[in-house]
């Protein structure tokens, strides 16, 4: 049997005579702690008690004289104290977590944008003439001229956005409205820079293929990201483009902004220099594009100036429906015609729902009247 200086079952190795890695080794197991109890007397204790040099050190995990029990009740109480805290902070980190108001919203990919680009064929020879003598007779004639027509509403906070983040989504979808609708160069075909600077990235493969193979697909077609005409036929008239329009948003699910635009654009175009004219085309001509745009916002999207576009829809004439305008928008011009061809006539300056599925006739009210008509 061990004695009283040393642990119950004998000294542990690893002890001095060992190397010092031993030593370090050495593991500290119940019978070590016990034995950690003993406490040797002071000088004045062993004067008075010869006996015994050391006495047991109250513990909170060992056993005292009267077989331990009160010590380990002692201890018990204490681990289960302890255990308990630890429960109720845990628990309370977790109702935290799961209540706290201000989690961000796990972030999500944008998705595909779709695209319908919906040409309106003439009835007869377009009209030609000067370009502010086309719009003074046509329905363009008060609408304001270039950005002016795109207007902001008032921006008001929703759930999850404050007035100011309101307010950002609007100006986005006003820059990219101005953009794609209304850059010169843009317009030209010459660059398609300042449109793709305002997408949201994970779009960029979808846009950057529909102008290196646009197709007639829903999802690739170039003129649904923004309005150009083919520079070899086509170039816009040193005129302002009229506009005219709406804005509006609202948050949708998962606490994101959408923004619907719903905006007709008039450019005066003349053929292009060198272009094969028909010998009856007079002067500039009116060309007219609808477009209604679904753009949605997150927080990110908010920070870095850019959007995602779900929807582009677009009414555009006079054009043929035969003319494939996947690539560049192609206009009927002053004097020509087009194929007798397409359903009702459809009036892009009104507003309510689009009646043209496929390919449209372009309504006599959505062109200029006639030479001293009203």
């Amino acid at each position: 049997m061990a004695g009283r200086g040393e642990p119950p079952e004998g000294a542990p190795e690893g002890l001095p005579g060992g190397s010092d890695d031993e030593y370090r080794s050495v593991v500290f197991d119940e019978s070590f702690v016990r034995a950690a109890r003993l406490q040797e007397y002071s000088a004045q204790e062993r004067m008075s008690d010869h006996e015994n040099a050391v006495r047991d050190r109250p513990g909170w995990t060992g056993r005292d004289h009267d077989g331990g029990r009160g010590g380990g009740r002692g201890g018990a109480k204490q681990a289960l104290v302890l255990v308990l805290l630890v429960a109720v902070a845990f628990g309370t980190a977790v109702y935290l977590g799961v209540r706290h108001p201000y989690q961000p919203p796990p972030a999500t990919r944008a998705g595909l944008m779709r695209t319908a680009v919906i040409p309106l064929a003439p009835e007869g020879a377009v009209p030609g003439g000067e370009p502010a003598e086309l719009f003074e007779r046509s329905p363009a004639a008060q609408y304001r001229t270039g950005a002016e027509g795109i207007t902001l509403p008032s921006a008001r906070r929703t759930a999850h956005f404050s007035e100011g983040q309101v307010m950002s989504a609007l100006t986005i979808a006003k820059d990219y409205l101005t953009a794609s609708s209304l850059d010169p160069a843009v317009l030209k075909g010459t660059t398609v820079r300042p449109v793709r600077a305002l997408l949201d990235p994970d779009q960029l493969t979808q846009f950057d293929r529909s102008f290196d193979a646009p197709a007639d697909d829903g999802r690739h077609a170039a003129t649904g990201w923004l309005v150009r005409f083919d520079p070899a036929k086509v170039t816009p008239a040193d005129e302002p483009v009229r506009v005219q329009g709406v804005l509006r948003v609202e948050e949708r699910e998962s606490a994101r902004l959408e923004v619907t635009s719903d905006h007709t654009f008039v450019y005066a175009l003349r053929p292009a220099a060198g272009a094969a004219g028909d010998p009856r085309a007079d002067g500039a001509s009116l060309f007219t594009v609808r477009r209604e745009l679904h753009l949605r916002f997150d927080r990110d999207d908010l920070r870095t100036h850019r959007a995602e576009l779900l929807v582009s829809y677009a009414q555009v004439g006079p054009q043929a429906c035969s003319a494939d305008a996947t690539g560049h928008l192609r206009p009927v011009l002053a004097g020509q015609r087009a194929p007798d061809e397409g359903p009702a006539g459809t009036d892009p300056y009104t507003t309510g729902p689009a009646t043209a599925a496929l390919c449209g006739v372009l309504a006599p009210s959505a062109m200029p009247s006639p030479r001293g008509g009203g």
